[in-house]
């Protein structure tokens, strides 16, 4: 069983992606930049290169030119690696350009305020991810660990439900990598499609404690245009909490809050 965690982990993805690649230079600097984003601290050179299975001296390659480009640092006292300042010209180029953010911030933030759970705007990227783009804490002793720029599989949670529901994906594709999610208390791919036709017709999902225990997750889809589901609305709290407080109040905010934001970004408004 550990075996197959291993395999399905993160990190033997990125590997597996490298070694799939067609642009396979593109995609072992993309592989190190997403391995040192997620590092807690600076990574020395052979343990880049075992975690995404590269010879090191191809390693040491692109992170040589990764340096020269300032997206990686290096420590000559440490010999180790960590993000460079350069990539947050890309992220802020991107934020510009990237009305979603504008527009969502201050519906997170008056959400997030007026029922105290924590609030994320995600962008979908198909079956592969899905990344937070904004958010906002709550006031309560509860903080989800997902920050701008946090990666989370495709599928998985409240959001995962609602790009099952609303994106056009075959069965064969979705139970291919519903068998590679990790809950804390897994459902049935049986269940989880119930939950998926569930979504359909309530123009919602919702988690109950499957992701994380304890944690309910609600999710309500945005479309960018008329025909392309981009991102979501989410609402993050404690289950306990968040039963305290008017849920079906929670689920109608998010929802009409997704279907106000759709309406401006496919200029309706």
């Amino acid at each position: 069983m550990q075996g197959d965690k291993k395999s399905n982990s993160p990190d033997s993805k990125l590997a597996k992606a490298v070694k799939e690649s067609k642009a396979p230079a593109i995609s072992r600097a993309a592989a190190i930049l997403r391995l040192l984003g997620k590092s807690d601290a600076p990574l020395p050179l052979q343990s880049i290169a075992r975690t995404l299975d590269l010879v090191p001296s191809t390693c040491l390659y692109v992170l040589r030119a990764l340096v020269a480009e300032e997206l990686v640092a290096f420590d000559a006292d440490t010999k180790r690696y960590s993000l460079e300042a350069g990539v947050l010209s890309l992220a802020r180029n991107w934020l510009r350009r990237d009305q979603f953010n504008d527009v969502a911030q201050p519906i997170l933030d008056r959400l997030s305020r007026t029922y105290d759970v924590t609030t994320l705007g995600v962008n979908m990227l198909g079956l592969d991810h899905m990344i937070v783009v904004a958010a906002a804490q709550s006031n309560n002793n509860f903080h989800l660990s997902a920050q701008i720029g946090s990666r989370f599989p495709a599928l998985i949670s409240a959001t995962g439900r609602c790009i099952a529901a609303f994106g056009e994906y075959s069965l064969d594709d979705l139970q291919q990598r519903f068998e590679t999610l990790r809950w804390d208390e897994p459902p049935t791919f049986e269940q989880w499609l119930e939950q998926v036709e569930q979504a359909k017709v309530n123009g919602y999902a919702i988690d109950e404690g499957n992701y994380i225990s304890g944690v309910t997750v609600l999710s309500a889809p945005v479309w960018k245009t008329p025909t392309k589901l981009s991102h979501a609305l989410v609402a993050v709290g404690l289950s306990s909490a968040i039963r305290r407080t008017d849920v079906e109040e929670l689920k109608k905010a998010l929802v009409s809050s997704a279907k106000a934001l759709t309406n401006q970004l496919c200029g309706k408004e």
